[in-house]
């Protein structure tokens, strides 16, 4: 079995943006979850993936680019920030291959250390697992490994971890406000290397892919957390699953992230926060496209969300509101005339599914519940206790990745 030859598309379309890096040999990488499936998708051996050197390439032993790109956080413009515990691998079948939390990087911030803690690594496979299978574009996750060694978090010293995940693209608002930074040239080649044909097109099509994409997390109730302009994908699939969670009301108030001490990304801001952030990709893209050709996208804007909110609320909008939870009026309701999921990730339980795996390294319960919402259609998939509504309890998120 040999290692699989993976193209470096990104990084060889966009020199500026990539840093070659050596990667990280980690000393004893163990899997905790693979994605079968998805690794044959991909035409991946999966027996050679758990072997001693598929385990080197997954956990970034083979090296990979680091991608520069900038980002509003919090509203705060930060030009330069970059994948600072990231490592693209390179494409293969179409889709680019990133490992999260293998090490530092020419984008590391002083005081870090590149790698993550296991937990959010599975909180990232097992929810955007989820996403895929009920039919919100997304970002998946093809295996979690542990690293080996440990961390230090919030929960003391925990078992350190990696997530490999799997895009069909991971430039982001970012990339494009960061070559906007540096020249118009720069930016145009963003524009190409995206596959867009002009300026234009990516604008008005990155902005219908991420209102209905929003459209489509707010009928789940999800909340993603940190809607940073670096975490909005180009292709408008949901990235970074860090402090993500789901509210089980309609409740616009509703924010469990640590670092969102304001609710700026709470559940019912949402909506106004994609919207802001196009705004920043029409900025960036505003030497490329003009004045005329903004002041005519801006009048389009209410109307694309309204397009995309009449798609997945529309007419139950008065019942999602006095609904006591979401996912059983969705079960009941349907959505877009198909019927809602039974099992959806529930925050108390995957908390506690993570919290096992993380502190005791029991995995039981996180691999239930990996297949409960892998097959969320299906009531034999889990045990029925899955299927029931926590209510809205107090919950926090931590990034972590």
């Amino acid at each position: 079995m040999q290692r699989p030859q993976l193209a470096h598309t990104l990084a060889d379309a966009l020199p500026e943006l990539a840093h070659e890096e050596p990667g990280t040999q980690f000393e004893n990488p163990q899997l905790v979850a693979l994605n079968e499936p998805l690794a044959q998708e991909l035409g991946l051996d999966v027996a050679w993936l758990k072997s001693d050197d598929g385990l080197k390439f997954l956990s970034g032993g083979y090296g990979g680019h680091a991608m520069a790109y900038a980002a509003h956080q919090f509203g705060q413009f930060v030009p330069l920030l970059g994948d600072g515990r990231a490592l693209l691998l390179g494409d293969i079948a179409g889709r680019e291959i990133q490992l999260k939390g293998s090490g530092l990087t020419a984008f590391s911030r002083p005081g870090t250390d590149g790698v993550g803690a296991i937990g959010p690594m599975l909180r990232e496979h097992l929810v955007s697992s989820f996403m895929h299978a009920v039919g919100v574009p997304t970002t998946r996750s093809l295996a979690v490994l542990a690293t080996g060694g440990t961390v230090i978090r919030q929960n003391g010293a925990v078992p350190g971890g990696i997530v490999v995940r799997v895009a069909a693209s991971h430039l982001r608002v970012g990339s494009v406000q960061y070559a906007a930074t540096q020249s118009e040239a720069l930016t145009q080649k963003v524009v190409e290397a995206s596959g867009f044909n002009d300026a234009e097109d990516m604008l008005r099509t990155v902005t219908r892919r991420q209102f209905d994409l929003v459209a489509h997390w707010m009928r789940l109730g999800f909340v993603h957390g940190v809607m940073n302009t670096d975490n909005v994908a180009l292709s408008g699939e949901t990235i970074d699953y860090g402090p993500c969670a789901f509210t089980e009301r309609f409740d616009g108030s509703a924010s469990f992230s640590s670092i969102d001490r304001q609710g700026r990304y709470a559940f019912g801001n949402q909506p106004n926060i994609i919207a802001w952030n196009m705004a920043r990709l029409a900025e960036a893209l505003y030497p490329l496209l003009g004045a005329d050709t903004v002041d005519e996208y801006v009048k389009t804007v209410q109307a694309e969300w309204d397009t995309a909110w009449q798609r997945w609320i529309g007419d139950d909008h008065e019942g999602l509101n006095a609904a006591a939870d979401i996912t059983t009026y969705n079960r009941e309701h349907g959505i877009n005339g198909e019927p809602g999921p039974i099992f959806i990730p529930r925050n108390q339980m995957l908390q506690d599914a993570i919290d096992a795996a993380e502190l005791h390294g029991d995995y039981t319960r996180y691999h239930e519940l990996l297949a409960a919402v892998s097959d969320p259609y299906n009531e034999k998939a889990g045990p029925e206790w899955m299927a029931r509504p926590e209510g809205q309890l107090p919950y926090v998120t931590f990034c972590g990745t």
